[in-house]
């Protein structure tokens, strides 16, 4: 009898033993990397870090984030390299023009084909920033957030020089040309801004002018980028360099905020963020807002925002859970106090958002466009810059130099 007490008690400890097992393993805690390029001294990685993390650990005791802060380009490189080392991490914040590339490397996750809810997580974000996680017939990431830019302008400088904020794009060339020249103090100032020659910068231009970087199938430049419409539109922002009328692009150039906030510069195109920057750094400039003045293609802003991906050597299900929580109406609301634009329908409606006077954003995203959603943009954008710098110094006619670079992208278009 004894020998049967012993042998049932010890079958009972091998059941209870397994039987735990899956408990224990439940238990251990799981890590997650998540990289993204909110400045490591911003706000929004302030509340990411002391407020967004904290409260998605709470709900999920069983997953632990370490978010990594990158710069920019940085974090865009750092994934290029860390792809052939299988070292990726398991989500990032991507730029919406970094996924066609990344796509093509194969390193990301198909949500739809994966995600059993990905339906119903989807229907909770807006419809027109969803459309940047789409490449071919799948959606690679969830969109995190969106913008687009409109035109600041310092309303004593316009109010100074007798000028009114231009409606029409002849009337902006003419107003940048009156805003310029020497101020009271004997100082330059400059009628635009603009910090870069990127296809961020110069789209809005192009397409408000009515010219185009591609065909609507983004399979062909020559014809498009090298159109005569186009083409205007480089002509008059080169015209405005070389008259001293537009600067901001240039090793030495005062910075964006600091040229407007002291009347430097009249009149930037920026984002929601700007707004924040100018709270802090010069609460008493005082400035309006309008849309970008409408030319030949109509008022036409570039659309920007940030999606949130996964990749395929994530721990998906941990990842997954991160991902809906950073969409969620909670996070979304809590970065709008940042100056991020949600994409949440929840979080658009909150008292949050509208108090942050987000309307005018809203209104250009309505007919914003997004850059070209190809693999190969990355190398295409740094040809644009390459080339506009050739046309803005001179070197090259805005002619021969985008039917160089139209040539130069159907070959990267696979044409």
């Amino acid at each position: 009898m004894r020998i049967w007490k012993i042998l049932a008690l010890a079958a009972l400890t091998g059941l209870l033993a397994l039987a735990a097992c899956p408990v224990l393993a439940d238990e251990e805690p799981v890590t997650i990397n998540f990289w993204h390029h909110y400045s490591a001294q911003s706000a929004e990685n302030e509340t990411l870090m002391n407020v967004l993390i904290p409260a998605f650990e709470a709900e999920n005791p069983g997953i632990k984030v370490n978010a990594v802060s990158h710069e920019w380009a940085e974090l865009h490189d750092k994934v290029l390299v860390s792809a052939n080392s299988q070292q990726l991490p398991d989500v990032a914040r991507c730029d919406i023009a970094w996924l066609p590339e990344f796509e093509k490397m194969g390193i990301l996750t198909a949500l739809d084909e994966e995600m059993p809810d990905f339906d119903e997580v989807c229907a909770q974000l807006l419809d027109s920033a969803m459309s940047t996680a789409k490449i071919g017939e799948h959606y690679y990431a969830l969109a995190l957030n969106t913008n687009s830019k409109i035109v600041f302008y310092n309303t004593a400088m316009l109010e100074a020089a007798g000028v009114s904020m231009p409606a029409t794009m002849d009337e902006w060339v003419e107003a940048v040309r009156k805003l310029s020249g020497e101020n009271a103090n004997g100082q330059q100032v400059w009628g635009w801004n603009e910090p870069a020659l990127a296809g961020w910068n110069l789209c809005p231009l192009i397409w408000s002018f009515g010219g185009s970087l591609t065909d609507p199938a983004q399979t062909v430049a020559t014809g498009y980028l090298n159109s005569p419409e186009t083409v205007k539109a480089v002509e008059t922002f080169a015209t405005l360099v070389k008259e001293g009328a537009l600067t901001g692009f240039n090793a030495g150039d005062i910075p964006m905020t600091d040229g407007f906030g002291t009347g430097r510069y009249a009149m930037m195109l920026e984002g929601p963020w700007k707004s924040a920057e100018l709270a802090g750094a010069y609460p008493d400039v005082a400035y309006g807002t309008a849309p970008i003045p409408a030319g030949e293609g109509g008022s036409i802003s570039v659309l920007g925002g940030e999606d949130i991906a996964m990749f395929n050597t994530a721990n998906k299900e941990a990842a997954w859970k991160f991902m809906q929580f950073m969409t969620g109406e909670f996070a979304e609301t809590e970065m709008a106090k940042c100056g991020q634009i949600p994409v949440n329908q929840a979080a658009l409606k909150s008292d949050t958002v509208k108090n942050a006077d987000y309307a005018p954003f809203i209104e250009a995203i309505k007919t914003a466009k997004a850059r070209p959603t190809v693999a190969a943009w990355s190398e295409m954008d740094d040809g644009l810059s390459v080339t506009m710098t050739q046309i803005v110094t001179g070197e090259k006619g805005a002619q021969e130099a985008l039917d160089a670079l139209a040539a130069e992208w159907d070959k990267l278009l696979g044409q």
